[in-house]
């Protein structure tokens, strides 16, 4: 019989052993999780026989609207279920345990990014749907722009100026703790969390010959200066670009559940959920 719980710190092997096994993560990636984020009541897990075969991880993520009203929101991290126990209906029983455990802490919705097309659907029947959309384009360094300037940041920094531009804007804010973990996993590449001129910001993760600009905020004006920048302090082959949909191709990115009552919201708008540490 199945027990559904907050891990502890005694599973963490296990932990790191599923994550490896189900995404196949650098350990050094896994272990940053661990070092840099993990406590026990961060972790939800399903056991069967006293083995950990199912685990979710999540971050406070709150849900920001254009009137200013905010909704606290979970996001769902490294979904994951051991591989030879998939299709037992394991992950949607830990799911439907997390809406519960995360409801009595006083979360209103929960989010997560499907790590694959068709995980869109299964997210879907557990109860999300579409509401987050990205658009995303291949870039290359134009010589005859001049670039902005470019400084590093810390997560606080970051999220100051992230705010900013997205003030007025249906969206999700990163608490301090998300944005660290973000800046280490950044880090671990050689990327990092940046101001690109006055306004801007922009998260970059390095990965062979490809950048990529996980999230680039800045006025439309400023953009390719900003490009630029990016490309002169961190040379790559390829970038691949990151940013709120405006129009053109979109991307559905990321799914939401709401765990109370639905607010009353515009969905003719398309809120952002720009950083899953994909």
């Amino acid at each position: 019989m199945a027990e559904l719980r907050a891990s502890e710190w005694t599973d963490v092997p296990r932990l790191k052993e599923l994550w490896k096994l189900a995404f196949g993560d650098e350990d050094a990636y896994i272990d940053h999780f661990f070092t840099r984020y993990y406590a026990p009541e961060r972790v939800l897990v399903l056991e069967e026989a006293g083995i950990v075969l199912a685990m979710t991880a999540w971050f406070d993520m709150p849900v920001v609207f254009a009137d200013g009203t905010e909704w606290s929101c979970a996001y769902l991290y490294a979904v994951a279920t051991h591989p030879d126990c998939r299709g037992r209906g394991l992950a949607g029983q830990l799911l439907a345990f997390a809406d519960h455990w995360l409801k009595e802490r006083g979360f209103a919705c929960v989010s997560t990014v499907p790590a694959r097309e068709d995980l869109h659907v299964f997210f879907g029947r557990n109860g999300f749907e579409e509401c987050f959309a990205l658009q995303q384009e291949q870039y290359q360094p134009r010589l005859e722009v001049l670039p902005t300037q470019l400084e590093q940041v810390d997560a606080q920094q970051y999220h100051i100026l992230r705010e900013q531009l997205l003030d007025h804007t249906d969206h999700v804010a990163y608490a301090p703790q998300a944005l660290e973990y973000q800046a280490g996993v950044c880090a671990l590449s050689g990327g990092g969390l940046y101001r690109v001129g006055e306004q801007g910001c922009a998260c970059v993760e390095l990965a062979g010959e490809e950048a990529f600009i996980k999230e680039l905020l800045t006025p439309p004006q400023e953009r390719e200066a900003a490009l630029s920048a990016i490309a002169k302090e961190l040379p790559a082959r390829r970038y691949w670009v990151r940013g709120p949909y405006v129009q053109g191709e979109r991307w559905d990115f990321a799914m939401l559940k709401w765990l109370t009552q639905q607010p009353k919201w515009n969905k003719k708008t398309v809120p952002y959920l720009g950083l899953a540490f994909d």
